[in-house]
């Protein structure tokens, strides 16, 4: 391997790197239990979060296969990228107009909509980048050393906002410190703070990506203008040919129910400690800590299983333990632990959810990168971008469901616990799918008769 494919290789992973923290902080650990303290109540953050990230899901499924079906046909891949990483900052940065005592839900709500679509959107073209990167017998490994890569990154972030900015009931940091850089804890500055980091951290760790990802343009490639009106008439005739690519059709529908269903537990489990366990937003952060390093010791775990095996083994394996990972979360609580009451003060209900989150965190990082290198064998090589954002839509598609029906379910029944019942519905109908799908993909012929 030259130097200019390793530093192309690493270039790639440290998109993982820099977008990871989006997730992390914002979407599970840091800003969404902050929401709940904001509100006032578990229940009703709960449900104004679905709400939210299910108008982001809609937005983000509508458009995805579109973007991609584009960038297939005007090649213009890292111009892209920088649009869709504005999005990803300036979404972020908007978090920091979150005062305890004068604040928009809706304002907030949009901004972390904004930087959501970005980091989805700027994803399609790093996950379609993938096949450039080396062989085919080396896709697992890669992939799951990205994941874990940017596991890696999630996790120094959370430690660096929990250990200097983000501060507790007492005013300060986890580590006893005053928040850094003068934040008043009165305002909640240093919790604020999670918004304008997390885009910081991106605009600094995405330049190894912008200097070394050097890939050739494409020589087909087509201005944006014919682009844009030849590439929904093509992604039309490539849904009309699903049906005829069985092995295809079936992994998107089968990833479209079991990777809702994971995100569905990353964007609630913060929430969702926060609210039922009454943990605040130091306690989810330490749990955060451990579900990251959970995370990134087996997305790299899932990479190897994957070069050994193959993704699909990986993944049906990962999907049914989230699923029993997901009903024995409905079954914790501050008063009982799987039906067995609890004393006042226990600990044994924060010990379950520590464990069952590091468990979330191994098997949702294990299963990402064995989804990733499973899509690079079900797609058409020569629609690369387009067929991952066609896996962007099957993400997405229900994902605005999931959260909207965790968001309902929470209203009607006023409990968070019945609230998250979808998510093992969707894990369900996600494993029954994955029987249909073939290990090695669509056989080569079968993309010349489409």
């Amino acid at each position: 391997m030259t130097g200019a494919e390793r530093r192309r290789i690493w270039g790639w992973w440290f998109f993982d790197w820099a977008a990871q923290p989006y997730a992390t902080l914002l979407l599970t650990f840091i800003f969404a239990p902050y929401i709940k303290e904001l509100l006032g109540d578990g229940s009703a953050a709960q449900a104004a979060w679905g709400y939210g990230v299910g108008a982001a899901g809609i937005v983000i499924a509508v458009l995805a296969p579109i973007i991609g079906a584009i960038a297939d046909k005007s090649g213009y891949r890292l111009r892209w990228m920088a649009l869709f990483s504005a999005l990803y900052m300036a979404g972020a940065a908007g978090l920091w107009w979150s005062h305890p005592e004068a604040f928009s839900l809706v304002f907030l709500l949009v901004c972390f909509g904004l930087g959501l679509v970005g980091m989805e959107f700027a994803t399609i073209f790093v996950n379609a980048m993938l096949p450039d990167l080396g062989p085919r017998s080396r896709m697992g490994r890669i992939s799951g050393t990205g994941w874990a890569f940017g596991y890696a990154g999630g996790l120094l972030s959370l430690m660096l906002m929990l250990a200097l900015f983000a501060e507790g009931d007492t005013g300060l940091t986890l580590v006893g410190l005053e928040p850094a850089l003068g934040l008043d804890p009165e305002a909640r500055e240093g919790t604020r703070f999670v918004g304008p980091f997390t885009a910081l951290w991106y605009a600094l760790f995405m330049i190894p990506f912008f200097l070394w990802v050097r890939l050739p343009r494409k020589a087909d490639a087509q201005p944006l203008r014919r682009s844009l009106s030849e590439a929904l008439p093509e992604l039309r005739a490539t849904l009309a040919r699903l049906p005829r690519t069985p092995s295809l059709f079936a992994y998107l529908g089968s990833s479209m129910f079991y990777r809702d269903a994971l995100n569905g537990m990353y964007v609630f489990g913060g929430i969702y400690a926060a609210g039922v366990l009454d943990w605040t937003v130091v306690d989810v952060g330490i749990f955060g800590i451990v579900a990251a390093l959970a995370a990134a010791v087996f997305s790299w775990v899932g990479g190897q299983a994957d070069h050994v095996f193959g993704p699909k083994p990986v993944i049906l394996f990962n999907v049914v333990l989230l699923t029993l990972v997901g009903i024995a979360v409905i079954f914790v609580s501050r008063e009982a632990v799987f039906g067995m009451p609890v004393a006042a003060g226990s600990a044994l209900p924060d010990i379950t959810f520590y464990v069952l989150g590091a468990t979330i965190g191994a098997a949702g990082g294990a299963l990402q990168t064995a989804s990733r290198t499973m899509m690079v064998r079900q797609a058409n090589p020569t629609r690369m971008t387009e067929c991952f954002g066609l896996y962007a839509l099957a993400g997405k598609a229900t994902s605005f469901l999931a959260p909207l029906a965790i968001g309902i379910m929470t209203d009607v029944t006023g409990s968070q616990q019945a609230g998250i019942t979808p998510l093992v519905v969707l894990f369900l109908i996600g494993l029954g799918l994955l029987f249909f799908v073939r290990a090695d993909g669509e056989p080569e012929d079968r993309w010349h008769a489409s």
